[in-house]
Formats: C-alpha cells, structure tokens, sequence
C-alpha cells in the first residue's frame, strides 16, 4: 500500500481507538503488563486493522480532525470501561463476602489493580482471569474490536442519551449479580447470627464475640470450599455479561442506536 498523509491519518485514528480500548480493557488493563507490551500490542493491531478497516474520512482542519482524534478516544475509552465492568463485579461480590466472614479487616493492597483489595476478592479475580485465557475468551473481546469497526466506522460513533441510561442499566446489573455470587455467604452467615444470638440468651455467660468471630471465619471458609465447584458456572456468568456488555456499548455508541426500540 502508498503511504501517503491520508493513510497515515486513519491508520492514527485507529491507533487512538485500539490504544484508549487496551488501557482500560479487562487483563490489558493490569498495572503488572509492561507498557512496552500495551503499546507494541496497539500499534501491531492498529496495523492490521489498517488493511481492512475502510478509509474514508471527512473532516475540515486540524480542529476537525482533532475532533475525530477525540471522538476514537471516547469510542476505545468507552467500549473498554463496558467491557470491565463485569470483571470489578467479582471485586464487589468478594469484599462483601469479606466483610461477612471477618476478613474486610485484613485489606491488602493490589498492585494489579493498584487499589485495597481484600483476601475473596483477589481469589476471585485472579481465578477468573485464568479461566478467561484458558477459555480464550481474550479472543472474543479482541473479535468483538474489530467487529466495532464495521458497526462504528471511523468518525461514526454517536455520544447520545442513551449511552446515560444504558450505564444506569449496567450499574444496576452490577449490584444484582454482585448480591446473587455473594447470597451463599450472607445465607450462611445469617444461620450463625441466628445460632449466636439463640447461645447468648441460654448461655450468656459465654464469650459469643470470640467464638462467633472463630465460628463465622470456620463456616465462611467452608462455605467457599463448597462453593468452588461452581466457579467454572460464575466465570462463564461473567463472560457472557461481559461480551453483551461490550457489544451494548458497541451498540449504544453506534449511529441510529434506540434504547429499548
């Protein structure tokens, strides 16, 4: 292919949207990647896309392209905060079974995700994490990318009301499934506060702080062994929210979009 300054423009606006998805994207987005990989990982992917993705571009000066700059940054920024939400709803659901069993008070920092996490939370995440390369559920997502080209062609992308409401729905959606992978716990627990308070009434002479902290340490952990097996069941959960949260935002982000229509 001529490389000529045309060419060279798209191939830049591609790079800015790619680059915006990989910072932000779920596994891209770890702070233990190294920067030289996200950036050679943009610019090699940038560069295939280059000899598909059609380019034809309309704009008027430099504040028009700059116009498009931005609008690449918003499409790759957003369609990647989508995508990861589903994966920080395992952070909620471990830091609330956390803060039931006793172990909130034993926060660590993360220096994958550079912010206080707790003990459920870190065993969640990184389990999920394997499951999603084993599963190569990174290829999906990187499908769905190029996909996006197709259904938001450069300069295409339309910032619309909806997008407002279609985050509202997925914040919800957060807390749902969050409470739904955590319900085990809090049923579990709420057996042992209803065993701790029938002891204090017959037996008050008893320490029912010392055990109950002992006793709801000994059932969560239980509870969590138990609950192993359906760890396979919760990532394939989150994976497929995660790709339809990806594709709602492809959608949202792409012209003629109506919600609920």
């Amino acid at each position: 292919m001529t490389f000529t300054v045309h060419n060279f423009e798209i191939f830049l606006l591609i790079l800015v949207r790619i680059t915006a998805f990989v910072y932000v994207a779920p596994f891209f987005s770890l702070k233990n990647v190294p920067q030289k990989v996200k950036v050679g990982f943009s610019l090699f992917f940038s560069l295939i896309l280059f000899q598909t993705v059609p380019g034809q571009i309309q704009y008027d000066g430099v504040i028009g392209y700059a116009a498009l700059v931005i609008n690449e940054l918003m499409v790759g920024l957003i369609i990647g905060f989508f995508t990861n939400v589903s994966y920080y709803i395992l952070n909620f659901a471990g830091s609330m079974m956390d803060m039931e069993i006793g172990f909130s008070m034993v926060n660590e920092f993360d220096p994958v995700s550079n912010v206080q996490t707790t003990i459920t939370s870190n065993y969640y995440s990184y389990i999920v994490m394997l499951m999603m390369l084993v599963t190569n559920l990174h290829h999906y997502i990187i499908k769905a990318m190029v996909d996006a080209f197709k259904v938001i062609p450069i300069g295409g992308a339309s910032i619309s009301p909806n997008l407002y409401i279609l985050m509202l729905k997925f914040i919800k959606d957060y807390f749902i499934i969050g409470f739904r992978i955590v319900l085990p716990v809090f049923a579990g627990m709420l057996i042992v506060n209803s065993i701790l308070a029938i002891l204090a009434k017959i037996a008050p002479q008893l320490n029912m702080f010392v055990i109950g902290l002992q006793l709801k340490v000994f059932v969560g952990l239980l509870i969590l062994f138990l609950l192993v097996g359906f760890t396979q069941t919760v990532s394939g959960f989150i994976f497929d929210e995660m790709l339809a949260m990806m594709k709602s935002a492809i959608e949202a982000l792409s012209q003629g979009f109506t919600w609920g229509g």
